[in-house]
């Protein structure tokens, strides 16, 4: 089927399902321009809150999905690729918050929104790279279980002076942890009118070297405030802010900085989906119950 037949087809059964495509500021331009909601993970949390849709189709990865599934159990909720996953949120299993959370009893367990929702349910409250600072700055304890990523983790202690202990000790996510010293040497001879934008999940050495650190969510807020920059994230992330701001520069501080899982959804995946009900996403309602109160504190505390 041509491209132009596709997404004809798409938007006709979205209109006949009543749907509603949601999709992450990390999916590839054919998929961020048919989306009726394009975001961070927060903007997306929020956004699911309040969608006026029988079905939601959701261009991300899965444990994106089943928060949007959590926060609306009794909508429909489809994830176009069972490939689309994240390998950070994978490596975070109940186990290690349990074992945390013997060494640390009062320590109260944040879990980023990438974690799936069998480990969500143990989290106190769950944070996204956007807010992840503030929610910890008021959370009543000097000492903090963080999980998946290390990284994150990091930027958070350093901003918020407390002892924020990484669960598991080397969650990351394999995007980010390719940006390197040279990464930013290179950026900084290549483009030196530009400033560098960094993911609180790039290496904490990364981060020091960066102009300002922030979610993709802030990356949008904060662009205005430059004529240039280079953009140390997931690569498809470029496309999007140029796209906001032509008259801005931008730059991929790597182009080999690519999300596997995010890239497994194709407008092929999409039009099937809506065809077929495929694949709809499922949480067991105790799961849910828990996972819900920690999303919705979140929402609550940002």
């Amino acid at each position: 089927m041509e491209k132009e037949t596709l997404i004809a087809e798409i938007e006709r059964l979205k209109e006949e399902r009543n749907a509603i495509i949601m999709a992450h500021n990390y999916q590839p331009p054919e998929i961020q321009n048919i989306a009726d909601f394009l975001g961070d993970s927060l903007e997306l949390a929020r956004k699911a809150v309040d969608v006026d849709a029988d079905v939601i189709v959701f261009a991300g990865v899965d444990f994106m999905a089943e928060t949007a599934k959590i926060l609306n159990p009794k909508k429909t909720v489809l994830l176009p690729s069972k490939r689309a996953t994240c390998a950070m949120a994978n490596m975070l299993k109940v186990e290690h918050i349990l074992r945390a959370k013997e060494r640390y009893p009062d320590a109260p367990v944040v879990l980023y929104v990438n974690t799936t929702a069998e480990t969500k349910a143990y989290a106190d409250v769950t944070v996204t790279s956007a807010n992840a600072v503030r929610i910890v700055e008021k959370l009543d304890s000097d000492v903090i279980l963080f999980g998946p990523d290390k990284n994150l983790a990091h930027h958070v202690a350093k901003v918020t002076g407390k002892k924020v202990i990484p669960v598991p000790e080397y969650g990351h996510c394999y995007v980010h942890r390719k940006f390197t010293l040279e990464d930013v040497e290179r950026a900084r001879k290549l483009y030196p009118n530009a400033k560098l934008m960094v993911h609180p999940e790039c290496e904490p050495e990364v981060q020091e070297k960066a102009d300002i650190i922030v979610s993709t969510g802030g990356m949008i807020k904060r662009a205005p405030e430059h004529d240039e920059w280079v953009v140390f994230t997931e690569h498809e992330m470029v496309y999007r802010l140029k796209k906001l701001y032509p008259h801005i520069k931008f730059h991929p501080a790597r182009e080999d900085a690519v999300c596997v899982g995010m890239k497994a959804i194709t407008l092929n995946h999409v039009y099937e989906s809506l065809r077929d009900m495929k694949y709809q996403v499922e949480v067991p309602e105790e799961i849910a119950e828990k996972a819900r109160k920690a999303i919705e504190r979140m929402l609550e505390m940002s």
